[in-house]
């Protein structure tokens, strides 16, 4: 999924014309982006935890040449899905192992 299919998501559902959808996604990606910068923590109940970590230095190596290549101490960001996402992820597991010894599970729905 593009940026685009998220905006043509939030127009379809909620009704608004596409231009507004796209200003509402901008302005949400870029809030997101703002509060990362900052190293804030981005909690949305029911998806997931955004998460600004420390990133220590090491050692990587060029593949071409085999030399070693210091690599800076940084910040990376990360993701933790939330409870109800990680049980639909579950979910989806389960039925299409059940998909494969032909059991039929109900579908997971939000």
């Amino acid at each position: 999924m593009i940026k685009l299919d998220i905006v043509n998501r939030v127009a379809d559902r909620t009704g608004v014309p596409k231009m507004k959808a796209e200003q509402a996604v901008d302005a949400l990606f870029h809030s997101m982006k703002e509060a990362l910068m900052r190293g804030e923590r981005i909690e949305l109940r029911g998806f997931g935890v955004f998460v600004v970590k420390p990133r220590k230095r090491g050692v990587g190596r060029n593949p071409r040449t085999g030399e070693e290549v210091a690599i800076p101490s940084g910040k990376t960001i990360r993701f933790k899905p939330g409870k109800e996402l990680q049980a639909h992820e579950e979910g989806e597991a389960t039925s299409s192992s059940a998909k494969d010894s032909g059991a039929r599970l109900p579908d997971a729905s939000y």
